[in-house]
Order: C-alpha cells, then structure tokens, then sequence
C-alpha cells in the first residue's frame, strides 16, 4: 500500500519541476493545500443530501402546493399481465411487429396498445410536483453559491488579470475563502454524483454521469497541485447559466408560461456565451497557453488541460441541443410552448409527450371474439383507455 500511495502521490507527476511536497507543507507564515483536506467533502456531501430533503420537504414543497402544481404522477395505465410481462421482461417500447403479435393476442386495436405502453413508461416518472422540488433545491445552491463566488472573486486579481493565477505558482498561499468555495462545490457535486442513482431518472444520465466526473476530478486535480485560483473561475463560470436553467425548469412547472420562456432565452444566451465565447477565451487560453509561458507543462498539467477540453465538448454537444431545439420551435410556430426541459443538460426527457394524435379520440377497440382466453377477458376492452395527453416534459 505504501508503495501504491508513493507511486500515486509521485512529485514528478503532480508538482512543476524542482518543486516537491515538502515545499508545499503548511507553515506559521502560509498554508497550501492539502489533499487531506479534501476528505471533509465526503460527510459534507451526505450533509448536503440530508439538508437537500429536508428543503424538498419543507420549503419546496409547501411552495410548489401553494402554485397549484400537480402532486399526483402520470395516468397509470390499465392493469394487464400480458404487457405487463412484456413490459418488464422484453422491452418497454415494442416495435411494429410485436405490436401486431399483442394486438391479435389481446384483441385490442394497435393504437391501444401503443397507448398502453406509453402510460406504462410513464408511470414510473415521478409527479411534477417532485421534479419542482429539485428544481428549487439546484437553484437555491446554485443562486447561493454563485453570489458567494461572485462576492469572493471580485476581490481578487486573478479576476481582472488571469496571468495572476500561475505568478508565484505553486506558492501561493490558500484563503479560508478559496477553501470554503472548494470544499462546497465539491461536496455539492459529489452529492449530485451519488443521488444520480436515485433521483429521476433521465436520459442523458451517462452524459451527467461523465461531467459530475469530469467536474470532480477537475475540482480535486486543482485543488491538490494548487491550481486554485483559476479553479475558482471555472466553477463561478460555470454556476452562472445554472442558476437561469432551474429557475425556467421551475416557472415550466408551475405553468407560468411566459416566464418560462424568458428565462429561457436568458439561459440560452448566458449558456452559449459563457460556455463556447469565454469559457474558450478566458480560461483554457490562460490554463494552455498563459501557464505555459509563466510556468510551463508537466504531467498533470496535462491532465487538468485535457479535463477541460473534454469539458468543452460537453459545452458544445448541450449549446447544439439548445440551438437545436429552439430553432425547431421557431420552424413550427409554437415558440411560445418552447419547454426548456427539452434541451437542460439534467432534465433531458423526463417525461415522454403524447403524439399530436392522441388528443384526438382513440380509435374504437375490436369486439371480443368468443375465443378469447381468460386473461384476455379480465384485462381486454372492458375498462377503456384513456387518451388523455401528459405534460410536455422533456
């Protein structure tokens, strides 16, 4: 183990030339970070989670009831056994073929099966009411945490001359307020990372998966080569477009239209410019190229660089959904149904929307025939299926 930790903690990856970790232990005169410090993120982060349920319960919830937002879940859809079986056992979107098979089987029109299947899915999303209350709990942190990061940096000369992040580097000393931001950030994010298994479940869960990664590992990478102080404007960056997502994702739910679109177009235009305009010309140009000049590279500052750039791609591939998607409401008219939950990096396809069709009365079932078995008999036509539409909530 030992020799593991050595091999891990090796100066020759972590540190510029000629530096080692002796340099960087704390002193009367200075304190530098330390990787242990990093430890109290873990039973903050469970904190976080605890403090995030009680606020769900508490403060979320009593003001989602007080704006009228729906409590209740999806339709559920009419109890079968066969689909049931189909459902859980097959696959939960059957293709035209196997439609067929189950609509001979049941002696039910095609349609209502495709229904049944689609309130089945369904289901088992969580109310709206619960998707507001974690739409309120992320725009809280983020709106506190931002402001703190805004009230911090403006203070710093690293905000207005980034080249003073690598001068004296890595000397520089760490502020109570450098490691209170980094300690939260972290904590929050890790908590994120572990609630992802329980929280709702979307469907670019892989894709958040790998940037609360790629973000803790930038987050640890550095804090711990002491990097601090253009990881501070990363994550102010970054907490800026947040804050707008959740607040139009909550305005969404609690049907304030208008609104909703507003601070969507607000986050649309903070996101692209943050994310592809400064985010490139502020940052990377001063971890690749001013670092470079000042300090120069060595092994994990290519690490940290290539954490960043993957960052990036990530920017790109949600910028291409924003514009995607508002160009697509544009074409057909209804920029004033623009859901922002369509393009959220978090919130992509919560909930499936009916088809245009189903607003329309369905299609009249198949009589039964005097063959029918059973089951078919105890979960067929008798008891219709409703066509009712669900909230447009991607």
């Amino acid at each position: 183990m030992a020799g593991i930790l050595a091999w891990f903690w090796n100066e020759r990856f972590w540190l510029p030339h000629n530096v080692t970790w002796a340099d960087l232990k704390n002193t009367d005169e200075a304190t530098f970070p330390q990787a242990e410090d990093l430890y109290l993120a873990c039973p903050l982060a469970f904190c976080i989670f605890m403090v995030r349920l009680l606020f769900e319960r508490f403060i979320a919830r009593p003001c989602g009831v007080g704006l009228k937002i729906q409590a209740n879940g999806p339709q559920k859809a009419q109890p079968n056994a066969i689909l049931e079986k189909v459902f859980t056992a097959i696959t939960k979107h059957p293709d035209e073929k196997r439609l067929e098979g189950l609509s001979k089987q049941l002696d039910w029109d095609v349609r209502t099966i495709q229904r049944w299947f689609r309130q089945r899915r369904n289901q088992e999303k969580p109310s709206t009411l619960a998707r507001f209350c974690e739409s309120m709990w992320r725009f809280t942190f983020y709106l506190y945490i931002f402001t703190y990061g805004v009230r911090f940096l403006k203070k710093t000369p690293w905000l207005w001359n980034t080249k003073e992040c690598w001068y004296n580097y890595p000397y520089q000393p760490l502020t109570v307020d450098i490691h209170y931001y980094y300690i939260l950030e972290l904590s929050f994010y890790l908590s994120l990372l572990f609630s992802q298994f329980t929280d709702i479940r979307r469907k670019d869960f892989l894709i958040m998966f790998l940037h609360h990664l790629a973000t803790i590992s930038l987050i640890t990478f550095s804090y711990v080569n002491n990097m601090a102080r253009v990881g501070t404007l990363v994550m102010c960056l970054h907490d800026a477009a947040d804050v707008l997502i959740e607040a139009a994702k909550m305005a969404n739910y609690a049907k304030c239209q208008i609104l909703c679109n507003l601070l969507f177009a607000m986050f649309a235009t903070l996101f692209i410019s943050s994310r592809l305009a400064v985010y490139p010309v502020w940052i990377l140009n001063t971890t690749l190229f001013e670092s470079w000049d000042i300090v120069g590279p060595y092994p994990s500052w290519w690490v940290f660089n290539l954490l960043l750039i993957l960052l990036q791609l990530l920017h790109s591939y949600w910028s291409y959904l924003i514009v995607k998607t508002a160009f697509q409401a544009i074409s057909k008219g209804k920029v004033g149904k623009l859901n922002p939950l369509h393009v959220s990096k978090d919130d992509c396809s919560d909930i499936e929307s009916s088809s245009d069709e189903d607003d329309s009365p369905p299609a009249k079932q198949k009589p039964h025939n005097s063959t029918t078995n059973g089951t078919n008999k105890s979960h067929g036509t008798n008891g219709y299926l409703t066509g009712a539409s669900y909230p447009d909530e991607h």
